[in-house]
């Protein structure tokens, strides 16, 4: 799990080394770890005993799928149940490590909000289409061509014609750059 970001700069002490397993950005003294960079301070478990402590600047900071936010997914695979995806991007800004995500077959066209639950880099993230603006982006028909949205729910191929099935987004004009 991860901590709220907390500012420090070179020579801050941040913890005993009791406490935490010194990461970047932190050098060891008398028992103490210590910033050597002025940044974030990141605590991270990666399955240690301890956290790693490390300081980031402010341009490598991850940004982290948030409850609420926007993100832009790729489908990985589909079985009848659910999608599992992998998150690109929150709002415009594109993710550095990757993470997974479930979109439910009941949160496709559903009504209510999911309560999302999130944790590390290795959590799945739950996601939903429910609101009216969410839904499919982009798809490919059979045919391998990129389908055209023709209404709300339904997405055509523009070599064969045929239609298909889908919760069509609608997608903000700020969005459309990425």
């Amino acid at each position: 799990n991860m901590s709220p970001m907390k500012l420090c700069v070179p020579g801050d002490k941040l913890c005993s080394i009791d406490d935490c397993i010194p990461g970047t950005g932190v050098y060891l003294r008398h028992g103490y770890i210590y910033s050597s960079l002025a940044g974030y301070v990141l605590k991270k478990n990666e399955g240690e005993e301890l956290p790693v402590i490390s300081v980031v600047r402010e341009t490598e900071t991850q940004l982290l799928p948030d409850v609420g936010a926007i993100v832009t997914c790729k489908v990985t695979s589909i079985n009848p149940r659910f999608a599992k995806v992998h998150i690109l991007y929150v709002g415009s800004t594109p993710l550095k490590d990757r993470f997974r995500g479930t979109i439910r077959k009941e949160d496709v066209r559903a009504t209510e909000k999911d309560k999302i639950s999130l944790g590390d880099v290795q959590s799945n993230y739950l996601l939903t289409t429910a609101e009216n603006e969410l839904g499919v982006v982009v798809a490919h028909s059979e045919a391998g061509a990129q389908m055209v949205p023709i209404s709300w729910c339904e997405m055509q191929c523009p070599r064969t014609h045929t239609k298909e099935f889908r919760k069509v987004a609608r997608v903000q004009p700020e969005y459309l750059q990425a």
